[in-house]
């Protein structure tokens, strides 16, 4: 792999990482050696410096940020996002996430059978759920829950006051039949 490839392939994957990526799962990524990995990302910093992504590194690991110099304006964003309403992948994943929790991204991803990385993200900056630990096993994998905030919302004080699926479930299909 040539130094531009590289280059693009630690690009990718710092854009669709969801947390800070080590120098080291670069290099087995990549396959590429530890100097050939330093020289790219020392590149990708260089190249971002005055564009709207930054690359930090903090402990040997790398993340891509938002420039410090516009975050007035994402400030801005995210007060009118939070006003908007729900998508419906939004909803699904809130309600995956209410009647399993603890769940992972890729068991709410399997449930769904798509992505569901962006809508995560949206629920956790819109403070209806949150990280609640990690998974053991391979690659411990977050957890998520709901927040207090959710169930405020709903005017609940726990997630065991949610409707129970079989009712939920029995209410449709009376509507159903109904039509």
């Amino acid at each position: 792999m040539n130094s531009q490839e590289l280059q693009s392939v630690i690009e990718s994957i710092l854009f669709v990482a969801e947390k800070p990526v080590s120098l080291n799962e670069f290099r087995s990524i990549t396959k590429a050696k530890t100097s050939e990995v330093s020289a790219v990302l020392e590149q990708i910093k260089g190249d971002l410096s005055e564009r709207g992504f930054n690359l930090i590194e903090k402990d040997k690991t790398y993340q891509l940020v938002s420039n410090p110099k516009n975050s007035e304006v994402i400030a801005k964003f995210f007060n009118e996002e939070l006003r908007r309403d729900l998508s419906q992948a939004a909803l699904e994943i809130l309600s995956i996430i209410s009647y399993k929790q603890p769940a992972t991204r890729i068991e709410v991803d399997r449930i769904r059978g798509v992505h569901s990385g962006e809508s995560i993200r949206n629920l956790m900056v819109r403070g209806l759920i949150e990280e609640i630990g990690r998974k053991d096993g391979p690659g411990r994998p977050i957890l998520y829950g709901t927040t207090i905030n959710f169930l405020k919302h709903l005017g609940l004080s726990s997630p065991e006051e949610l409707p129970q699926v079989e009712e939920v479930l029995g209410e449709q299909k009376q509507v159903i039949e109904e039509t």
